[in-house]
């Protein structure tokens, strides 16, 4: 009913832009699901990397003022700060919006270890009606450093197109539209990873352990500072940043799916191939253990460059296709996740009417 709809105003220091379409794609996932369930959806967010200080100061006017000026009934606001803070601080002016903030990771780590974070923090702890966190890992870390949340974190990850866009597709199609039939990759088993080339994703650790495997290739689909370290070596790939939708042609195109990070809050990439009846290879440290169960994927001790190995080993010896991946992925699609949010974003609305 019409009356039903949700007037939400969406906060958010990551979002898909004409520059970079790969940044904060889970936000505009929640957004577009919200919308598909008939809630009024109006976004301030930032969707360009760089910018510095000047970036953040006009997204703090435009976020602030925004929720001022609209008065929404609810804020969905992802990230702890910047974004969550002035959510706070707009709601806090407008009187009458209610306030849910989802905790994604770096944002949680940067609580005591950036300036003026951790302050920000415990100022919408005490404004929002509701706190997020896309794991239990997360919101364990979180209640931690922010002791007056200990007990109110709710766990739900922003989900992934499971049921449209990551959906189980051929390998030999799949390797045609990425071009893997003018540039056929070794024979054995391929691996894939999608992300940043940097420490925390612990990409160069894995080049090692695949260059100690001795078969297959791997593929690297993403940027980052470690991309120089990472080329001509053999049997590695380095495609570089790929539009998200062009994602899931790389996922079906491989056979295990890797994201051996030094931490990893979530790692929704992992539900994406997994969605694709694709097997994982996983960091046990963060949130993976909660959804990777025995005989999709293959958790390793990140810092171990022979466990990583072990992993590559085991997760390709694992089929391809793998059904009991999809069936895993399944409870993570992005509009089971929006039903969940809408649930607290009624209640913070209904909560600041009263």
């Amino acid at each position: 009913m019409a009356d039903d709809r949700l007037d939400i105003l969406m906060v958010s220091q990551m979002y898909p832009g004409p520059a970079d379409p790969d940044l904060g794609v889970f936000v505009r996932g929640q957004e577009q699901a919200l919308r598909a369930r008939g809630h009024r959806v109006h976004v301030v967010a930032v969707n360009r990397r760089g910018g510095g200080v000047a970036k953040h100061l006009a997204f703090a006017l435009r976020a602030v003022g925004a929720i001022v000026r609209r008065r929404p009934q609810v804020v969905y606001a992802h990230f702890l700060a910047p974004a969550g803070a002035l959510a706070a601080l707009g709601t806090l002016l407008s009187g009458r919006s209610g306030l849910v903030v989802v905790a994604h990771g770096r944002d949680v780590r940067n609580i005591g270890e950036r300036a003026g974070v951790a302050p920000a923090t415990r100022f919408l702890a005490r404004r929002a009606d509701h706190v997020v966190a896309v794991s239990r890992f997360l919101a364990d870390d979180l209640e931690h450093r922010v002791p007056g949340l200990a007990g109110r974190v709710k766990v739900f990850d922003a989900g992934a197109d499971v049921a449209e866009t990551f959906t189980p597709g051929s390998r030999e199609e799949a390797r045609e539209q990425v071009g893997w039939s003018r540039a056929a990759p070794p024979d054995g088993p391929a691996f894939l990873f999608v992300g940043t080339l940097d420490e925390r994703k612990n990409v160069l650790r894995l080049a090692s352990a695949f260059e100690r495997l001795g078969t297959g290739s791997l593929t690297f689909v993403g940027d980052g500072p470690f991309r120089a370290e990472l080329a001509g070596r053999p049997g590695i790939r380095l495609v570089g940043r790929v539009a998200h939708d062009q994602v899931v042609n790389w996922i079906r195109a491989t056979d295990v799916l890797c994201l051996p990070s030094t931490v990893e809050p979530f790692g929704q990439v992992l539900i994406e191939a997994m969605a694709c009846e694709r097997s994982v290879v996983a960091t046990r440290v963060g949130g993976p253990p909660e959804f990777v169960p025995r005989g999709v994927g293959v958790l390793v001790e990140p810092l171990d460059v022979a466990d990583i190995e072990r992993g590559l080993r085991e997760a390709a010896a694992l089929p391809t296709p793998n059904p009991a991946g999809r069936a895993a992925a399944l409870d993570h699609d992005v509009r089971r996740q929006a039903e969940r949010a809408e649930r607290l974003l009624r209640s913070a609305a209904n909560a600041r009417r009263r």
